[in-house]
């Protein structure tokens, strides 16, 4: 059964597109602001922490752990000036392919997860990292709903030329049947994307790019199948400017 989970979990990890190496460089000339608004709205969007867990605790008397892989894939505008710009060397797919190492950690007896997740995109530069705290305000049960709010946190790293990062708060209900839990929610993302290099000190003087703070809110809807007493499998779409849809496979304990 082991040796059956893991050859699963490489399948998901490695269930990506194939393409060339992308390297996200920012022209020092004809790159508006505006452009870059745009850009690091999707990629805040995309790198933005997807829960792909349902409102209810891991955790009871004892501590509860989810530990997997997953693969987000994100619908940009690939072909609008924003993204060909500054996308240099082979051009993006339509849609981007974020395959993620997730662990969630349920505490014991508080209704409270951790997570932390780790991703780099194939043949970019793309790299990022992030974490989340959730509180179950109602645990759920026979006839109630789980309700949580979740904070998280993601940082990009890898691109030369860019600073991203974004925090997130949503509020979450889910409802357990069997095998099955289906569950939705809503909530905001907050963006900063800070140009570095050439772009940002393009002279004349102030005439490079600057910081932007972006906020855009999110819905999701997502279900939760158990199909063995230590595994499962998570499906999740998200709803915002650019659409995000993800897949994780979980080692359950």
């Amino acid at each position: 059964m082991k040796k059956i989970v893991l050859a699963l979990l490489i399948v998901v990890l490695f269930a990506v597109p194939a393409m060339a190496k992308t390297t996200i460089v920012f022209p020092t000339t004809g790159y508006s602001q505006d452009m870059f608004k745009s850009l690091s709205t999707e990629l805040g969007l995309a790198i933005s922490y997807v829960p792909l867990a349902p409102a209810e605790p891991l955790g009871g008397l004892l501590p509860g752990l989810d530990a997997g892989v997953e693969v987000t894939a994100v619908k940009i505008k690939k072909d609008d000036p924003f993204w060909k710009l500054a996308a240099q060397g082979s051009a993006l797919p339509d849609y981007l392919p974020l395959p993620k190492l997730h662990i969630q950690v349920g505490l014991p007896v508080v209704p409270i997860d951790l997570g932390f997740i780790y991703s780099e995109v194939p043949n970019t530069d793309i790299k990022l990292m992030g974490g989340e705290i959730k509180y179950a305000i109602l645990k759920g049960g026979v006839v109630m709903p789980a309700v949580a709010i979740r904070g998280t946190y993601t940082k990009l790293s890898g691109i030369n030329e860019l600073d991203m990062e974004t925090k997130s708060l949503d509020l979450s209900i889910s409802k357990g049947f069997l095998i099955f839990t289906p569950y939705a929610g809503v909530g905001e993302v907050w963006i900063t994307s800070t140009p570095k290099g050439l772009a940002a000190a393009a002279l004349p003087a102030g005439a490079g790019l600057k910081k932007e703070d972006i906020s855009q809110t999110k819905s999701f809807v997502g279900a939760k199948i158990t199909f063995f007493p230590l595994m499962n499998l998570v499906a999740e779409a998200d709803f915002a400017k650019v659409n995000a849809y993800s897949l994780r496979l979980n080692i359950h304990f």
